[in-house]
């Protein structure tokens, strides 16, 4: 299924969480971001919720650079989020812990839906095909935690130190995949460990090389990292260019380029770069013109 006409999508790669019940960061947040997702699930405690709606409802921002997590469906907390979303002029939701198609079609708004729950990962293709589903997102604690687990990540005695055990790299994969197949962007979870640059920035570098639109994250100081990795370098502008300008002077044929051979795919490869570059030319005359 192909994205709704006018479908919203990130207008950067940053995406930073911010909890709903403190307004006094949402511009903070914002300034530092592509897109704030104000946050009433699970930075808000359950007793905070209610001032948490009206501080969301009292203090706008910029509507096309941000979104609304919600709590998960069912609940009487994921009705009363959505009559404080109708309040305000925000019509771009994230659904927590989506787990059916029919959720999304409910919330009758533009919606990210949060891949998070065992469920939810075996659902995922028929969530992505959702006419209101513009993107995907995964998680990896409440995914860990369905399954009974302790630990998304291999700990510092173990092989693979930091890096994601199997079972999360598998809905990672899962949710790309179908995020791919329906036509609708996705973007990469958060990056628990603050202080573990090295480990944002090779995720980041993966989650670029297949395809992720966006990488969310949870600390400002992990916005430039983020921004940094779906920059590409200046020999990867060079190496597209070239393919691409070889492509066109060879009339769309196969042809040879320093020893390699170039054909669609790799000029696909090549045209997505050259769009990721536009793109982060964009960001960057938008994050000084805010400055």
């Amino acid at each position: 299924m192909m994205q709704p006409t006018n479908a919203w999508t990130p207008p950067g790669p940053a995406l930073l969480f911010c909890p709903a019940d403190r307004p006094e960061r949402y511009q903070k947040a914002l300034d530092r971001a592509d897109v704030v997702i104000l946050d009433l699930e699970d930075a808000v405690s359950p007793e905070n919720r209610a001032a948490a709606r009206e501080a969301l409802i009292a203090n706008p921002l910029d509507p096309g650079r941000t979104v609304v997590r919600i709590n998960p469906a069912g609940t009487g907390d994921y009705r009363r989020d959505l009559a404080a979303v109708l309040e305000t002029n925000y019509r771009v939701v994230m659904q927590a812990k989506a787990e059916d198609a029919d959720s999304i079609i409910d919330t009758a708004l533009q919606t990210i839906a949060l891949i998070e729950t065992p469920l939810g990962a075996t659902r995922v293709n028929e969530i992505a095909a959702a006419v209101n589903c513009v993107g995907l997102m995964w998680g990896a604690e409440d995914l860990v935690a369905g399954l009974g687990g302790k630990s998304s990540r291999f700990g510092p005695d173990e092989d693979r130190p930091g890096q994601y055990r199997d079972v999360a790299r598998w809905v990672r994969s899962t949710v790309r995949i179908a995020a791919a197949a329906h036509n609708k962007f996705a973007v990469d979870s958060v990056h628990l460990d603050i202080d573990d640059t090295a480990g944002l920035i090779a995720e980041v570098r993966d989650a670029v090389a297949l395809g992720y639109t966006a990488t969310a994250c949870i600390h400002p100081s992990q916005v430039n990292h983020i921004r940094d990795g779906y920059r590409p370098s200046d020999d990867e502008v060079d190496w597209a260019q070239r393919i691409v300008d070889g492509s066109a002077e060879h009339k769309g044929g196969v042809f040879k380029l320093d020893g390699q051979m170039i054909d669609g795919p790799v000029l696909r490869q090549a045209e997505v770069v050259l769009t990721r570059a536009i793109a982060a030319q964009t960001v960057s005359a938008s994050s000084e013109n805010q400055a």
